[in-house]
């Protein structure tokens, strides 16, 4: 529907804060947040500021921001080409180049009469299809010069096909220039084997004419695209006339000789007859007759050559849509335009093939491929006719070729590379970008053969109309709903077929050729993945994009929960993060832990939402800022954001709320709530993980607990969420001297190498301990990291620890125990090494600790569990069990420890044996090396697969 201007209202959302209620409890995790300050400075407009290239947006006071239409009379100033002049013209003129008066009679002599009307019948199909995706983009909605492709692929496939596309114009502007050579020659140069002519031949000579036409094409295009569209109108005149006597010449000239070109040293005779309209001549010409052609060094001529030759003639179809940035309604003209110009040359195609079959014998249509001069009732028109079609498809080809590169260089797909195209434009003609091009054409000219360059076109083009027609599948298939395209004979089945057809086309006509311009596109594809600034944003949105949220709904509805299994487990990690600046290396270890499954990084931030002075959810502009984060940090990982007014209820929704269907976070991780300092890892200056991305106008992003300032989050309320967690079944780590952990040291220094696991239940150890569920999560874990290529060359090391339950049979219980644990680890495929602690029953009294410990979790009474003597006890012996851990831990990179269980609630003694708890775990991790307190809920191993 047509409309006359489009009014975006963008409200800035700036300066927006909340109170900062930050409780780092930890120095690298959660603790859980009470918020992180933006400094809530929208990003729309900046994203907006690259959307259209032109004309720029105008902000007037009320706060609009402005973009003309397709139809808006200020926006379409410049714009002055109507549909004949702006798409028939040099679509038609595009689609005649060549071909018509150069070629036409090789074709038909090689291919005889059906066979070349069947490959006009399947170049016109593929164009037709190609043309109705064509259509369908472009009126679906504004259209701007030259980035049609690009800018529904996307800046990785769209730009990689806009650089083919860039290279099929340059080398199509190549072949229309040796074609009005090839004329000149013909006409000028020698014409028999004397050697006599106004003009020199040689290949140099050739080279000289073709720089020659190309620079004074680069000439008339520097003056402007709107002066060629007003010449194209009488070029193309000309070429209907010289093309109308070439018609009436075969049908009233009468039979002749004609002379064989001197440069064709593959036959010994030096005539060919012209026989005139003569059914005994149709009939010769109707089966193939494939030879040698006499241009290209005598090379065997077949199917392949034949049709890539036709189709390089009749590529013109994308000529309108490249004018697009001069026409008043390309929404109108280009689908009318270009249905009609390439319906018109189809005609006259057809009807061109069948009067040379009827009239030329095959000796002479193979081996003069400029007949169509000497039997001409007037031979100038056929010359004026070769130049002006060539002439004009080479302009066409340029014009293209260098509104593409200015597309290319204002979406800035190769980033400041290509910088010098928008700078050297002036009056909206790319002066920079058409030099370039022609620098480029010189250098396709130095190719030679015509029928050469005719098969490289072929291939390019085709390669772009495959993209073309991929994009208008894919958008069709995600069912888009912004895309609605007015042109209503566009359907899959349009884009499909065309993209099939040109994909087998494509390898028909030369497989080297076509193979080399896909694997050119793919690399073109990854570098621009990799460096492409274009690829950071999402100016225009990228068709793979919406192919991959069609694909992954449809593969997570069929993921189903029900059908999970113990053999194909994997870790779904959900971490919570205070502030992401005092927890980078727990962030990276997470990634690494995470073995390909989810990992999600969440974060509450506290507050009321009718509190907030904003009608905006204060999450939806910090989201963008974590999402910043993720992406200085490498990890692949997903955000998720959550306002609650306390951490507890937030975590709640988080644990519940992350992933989506059968994807969804199997175990949570929390930092420790401990005293220590937290680092600062953007600002250190040892740090791999240094920025000053997320410091801006004076405001630090993500701020985080300094010394002396009190926690939000007290104790109770930290070992609930423990409690919360495990009754929501969900695996729980705890992670501690994380802010120590250093991966790089891991990888260069040979003294740290070690990964240890201690599955036993402190607070209650068993000899059971190492085969519980608890303890297999925890070697699952560590089997995990122990994997990955860092982290591969350290030992994992698994601590057998057994209590002394039954004194008499105690040498009989320590062999069995080793090996069952051995056995167990053989049959997880986990390769660790067993080391006993012989000094766990001689310097710890389990039978006096256990009791008390065991009744800092139950539901005992607590007058004499918190008697003071009780409580130093159970210090002391975690402080000894720490030092027994320590001396084993010189070398260790991260240590597995087992959690245990937080006090049942409710009870009257709640509140001290949460600090009690929480006191006790603090004295069993002292100055450890990283550690990781794991409790499991399910199995996660499997001895079979």
């Amino acid at each position: 529907m047509p409309f006359n201007r489009t009014v975006i209202r963008m409200i800035a959302q700036n300066n927006l804060r909340s109170t900062n209620n930050d409780p780092v409890e930890s120095s690298e995790s959660y603790p859980i947040t009470g918020g992180t300050n933006g400094t809530g400075t929208s990003r729309l407009f900046r994203q907006f500021g690259s959307l259209f290239s032109s004309p720029a947006p105008t902000t007037d006071p009320a706060g609009y921001v402005e973009f003309g239409s397709i139809s808006d009379p200020v926006a379409s100033s410049g714009r002055t080409l109507g549909t004949f002049a702006g798409v028939f013209c040099p679509v038609a003129l595009s689609m005649f180049s060549a071909l018509v008066f150069i070629r036409v009679g090789f074709i038909v002599g090689n291919a005889g009469l059906y066979v070349t009307l069947l490959q006009f019948i399947i170049a016109y199909v593929i164009l037709l299809f190609t043309v109705s995706s064509v259509c369908a983009i472009s009126t679906n909605g504004a259209v701007e010069g030259g980035v049609m492709i690009s800018r529904t692929l996307g800046p990785e496939f769209g730009g990689s096909i806009g650089t083919l596309f860039f290279l099929a114009n340059v080398v199509g502007c190549g072949l229309a220039i040796s074609g009005c050579a090839e004329g000149i020659i013909q006409n000028f140069g020698p014409s028999d084997g004397t050697g006599s002519g106004s003009i020199p031949d040689g290949r140099w000579w050739r080279f000289l004419y073709c720089s020659s036409l190309n620079t004074l094409m680069l000439i008339v295009v520097l003056i402007g695209a709107e002066m060629f569209a007003k010449t194209s109108m009488m070029i193309l005149g000309v070429v209907v006339i010289c093309l109308l006597s070439t018609y009436v010449s075969f049908l009233t000239q009468g039979p002749m000789d004609v002379s064989i070109p001197h440069e064709n040293s593959l036959v010994n005779f030096t005539t060919a007859r012209y026989t005139g309209l003569q059914a005994d001549t149709l009939w010769s010409n109707l089966h193939t007759n494939y030879t040698k052609d006499y241009t290209s060094n005598g090379n065997q001529v077949n199917f392949a050559v034949v049709f890539g030759v036709l189709f390089s003639g009749v590529t013109g179809i994308m000529a309108g849509a490249n004018m697009s940035g001069e026409l008043k309604n390309p929404s109108k003209s280009i689908p009318a335009g270009t249905l009609s110009a390439v319906l018109f040359t189809f005609l006259c195609y057809m009807a061109l093939s069948v009067l040379i079959a009827a009239t030329t014998t095959s000796t002479l249509l193979q081996n003069n491929f400029l007949f169509l001069g000497p039997i001409n009732l007037w031979p100038t028109f056929v010359t004026i006719g070769i130049l002006t079609a060539t002439f004009s498809t080479g302009l066409s080809n340029l014009i293209g070729a260098s509104r593409v590169m200015e597309a290319l260089a204002k979406d800035r797909v190769f980033g400041p590379l290509m910088s010098f195209v928008v700078k050297g434009t002036y009056k909206n003609n790319p002066i920079a970008a058409v030099i370039a091009s022609w620098v480029l054409v010189e250098a396709i000219l130095l190719i030679g053969s015509l029928n050469t360059i005719a098969q490289i076109n072929s291939v390019l083009f085709m390669l772009a109309y495959l993209a073309t027609n991929l994009a208008c599948l894919g958008i069709e298939i995600t069912g888009a709903p912004n895309f609605r395209p007015t042109y209503k004979y566009f359907t899959w089945h349009t884009a499909f077929i065309g993209l099939l057809g040109t994909a087998i086309m494509m390898f028909v006509i030369n497989s080297i050729y076509a193979l080399s311009s896909i694997i050119l596109c793919l690399l073109l594809v990854i570098a621009l993945h990799l460096f492409s600034p274009a690829s950071q944003g999402a100016q225009w949105g990228s068709i793979s994009q919406a192919l991959m949220f069609h694909q992954v709904r449809k593969y997570l509805l069929m993921l189903d929960s029900r059908k999970d299994h113990v053999k194909f487990w994997r870790p779904q990690m959900l971490l919570l993060v205070s502030s992401p600046r005092s927890c980078c290396p727990l962030i990276h270890f997470v990634n690494d832990m995470k073995k390909g499954g989810l990992y999600v990084i969440g974060h509450v931030k506290v507050g009321e939402f009718a509190d907030n002075d904003s009608s905006n959810d204060p999450t939806i502009e910090e989201y963008t800022q974590w999402l910043s984060l993720v992406d200085h940090m490498k990890v692949k990982a997903f955000v998720e954001l959550t306002l609650s007014r306390n951490v507890r209820e937030g975590i709640q929704h988080l644990i519940r709320i992350s992933g989506m269907g059968a994807m969804k976070p199997n175990t949570t991780i929390l930092g420790f709530y401990d005293e220590e300092q937290s680092k600062d890892f953007f600002e250190h200056e040892d740090s791999p993980y240094k920025t000053s991305e997320f410091d801006g106008n004076g405001i630090k992003l993500f701020p985080y607990r300094k010394s002396g300032e009190s926690k939000s989050l007290g104790v109770v309320d930290y070992v609930r969420i423990i409690d919360d967690v495990l009754r929501m079944r969900k695996n729980l780590c705890l992670c501690r001297h994380f802010h120590r952990l250093d991966k790089q040291m891991i990888a260069r220094n040979n003294h740290i190498r070690y990964i240890d696991v201690w599955p036993v239940n402190i607070f209650e150890p068993k000899n059971e301990d190492p085969f519980d569920v608890v303890s297999q999560f925890m070697m699952q874990l560590a089997c995990i990291i122990n994997m990955l290529p860092v982290w591969k060359k350290l030992e994992l090391r698994v601590f057998l620890c057994e209590s002394e339950t039954v004194s008499e049979n105690s040498a009989a219980f320590e062999r069995p125990a080793e090996h069952r644990l051995d056995q167990r680890l053989k049959l997880l495929r986990i390769s660790a090494s067993i080391h006993k602690i012989p000094e766990w029953n001689k310097d710890i009294d389990f039978a006096k600790h256990r009791n008390i410990i065991k009744q800092f979790t139950g539901n005992s009474d607590s007058s004499q569990l918190m008697a003071e003597e009780n409580i130093n006890r159970s210090k002391l012996y975690m402080q000894r069990i720490n030092q027994l851990i320590r001396d084993r831990s010189n070398a260790t990179a991260v240590t597995f420890m087992y959690l245990p269980t937080p006090p049942a609630t409710p009870s009257v003694d709640y509140k001290e044996k949460c600090h009690h708890y929480l006191d006790l775990l603090t004295e069993l991790t002292f100055d450890l090396p990283p550690t990781i307190l794991v409790h499991g809920i399910d199995a996660v191993t499997s001895t079979t697969l």
